[in-house]
């Protein structure tokens, strides 16, 4: 990719998880220069019980309770880092897949994996290929040094975004509050 599309406004995570989730399909994520095109995400609110913001304000899921566009980061079963992007106060959105464009040799020697479908297939594998650590935890995006949302070149549109139950969880899995790209090969899991 020789040109990185038009960044979303800064309103744009003013919103509902749910309706940030949807819109982010098809966006271009990049994390200190290195990103894909959004196929996949999961939608949070504060008051779904599978929320870290459920119980409240903590020490580890401040930032979901900060300002909207900002990472919250947390680690998954003690092992992954997960990627997300704070909405309106106590609404997350989880990236769960990307489809790689930009670094992609810096990915595949991170994730010491050369096929492109696993590369970031997962908001684990996400995580390692884009070196997210808990230093990003609270960064802004749309900031040249942490990282940059932008608008896709051609929006979804209709049937292009496809919604289901989200993956992992024990509470309101049943929700369909997870949204990936129809016909993608990179999403995690198919809908």
């Amino acid at each position: 990719m020789t040109s990185f599309p038009k960044p979303v406004p800064a309103d744009f995570f003013e919103r509902s998880a749910r309706a940030v989730a949807r819109d982010l399909i098809g966006c271009h994520l990049l994390v200190r220069g290195v990103g894909g095109v959004v196929v996949e995400t999961e939608a949070y609110h504060g008051d779904d019980p599978a929320s870290h913001s459920f119980r409240g304000e903590r020490k580890g899921n401040r930032a979901m309770f900060g300002p909207p566009g900002r990472a919250y980061v947390y680690r998954s079963y003690g092992v992954h880092w997960c990627l997300n992007v704070v909405c309106r106060r106590g609404d997350a959105v989880l990236i769960r897949a990307l489809e790689p464009t930009t670094a992609i040799a810096l990915m595949q020697e991170r994730r010491g994996r050369s096929d492109l479908r696993s590369l970031c297939s997962g908001p684990g594998k996400i995580g390692q290929a884009l070196a997210i650590s808990h230093a990003d935890n609270g960064q802004p995006f749309q900031c040249d040094t942490f990282g940059s949302i932008a608008l896709p070149m051609a929006a979804p549109v209709g049937d292009a975004v496809l919604s289901g139950p989200r993956i992992g969880i024990s509470k309101a899995k049943e929700l369909p509050w997870r949204f990936g790209l129809a016909g993608s090969s990179f999403v995690s899991r198919r809908f």
